[in-house]
C-alpha cells in the first residue's frame, strides 16, 4: 500500500509506529516525490515523500487508523495495491513479520 507524506520526518515517524506495532512487514521511504494534484478546485504541486508498505490484508483497517492518527494531511493517501503473485518465500517472510491477528 501506498502512503505520500510531506517531509521525511514525518514519513519516519508513520514508519516507526507501523513497524513498532507490527502493522507492517516493511516500509520503503521514497524521497523527493513531485506531485501534481487536484486540491479544493485547483491543480497544486508539491514535494512529498512516498512510503510504501507491505502487510497482509487483516492489518489495513489497523494500519490506515494509526496513518490517519500520526499523518499531518487533512487526507491523507491510502492506496491498497494487491499482490497477485511473488516469490513464494518472501510472500511468506512478510506474512511471518505482521503480528497475527488475535
Amino acid at each position: 500500500m501506498m502512503v505520500s507524506a510531506p517531509n521525511i520526518a514525518v514519513a519516519r515517524k508513520i514508519a516507526s509506529v507501523a513497524l513498532t506495532g507490527r502493522l507492517v512487514a516493511c516500509a520503503n521511504i521514497i524521497p523527493k516525490v513531485e506531485s501534481h494534484y487536484w486540491w479544493q478546485g485547483q491543480i497544486e504541486s508539491s514535494s512529498e515523500v512516498l512510503i510504501i508498505f507491505k502487510t497482509r490484508t487483516d492489518k489495513l483497517e489497523e494500519l490506515e487508523k494509526i496513518i490517519i492518527k500520526n499523518h499531518t494531511y487533512q487526507t491523507p493517501e491510502f492506496v491498497v495495491l494487491k499482490i497477485d503473485a511473488g516469490n513464494e518465500n518472501y510472500i511468506k517472510w512478510l506474512s511471518d513479520s505482521v503480528q497475527p491477528t488475535a
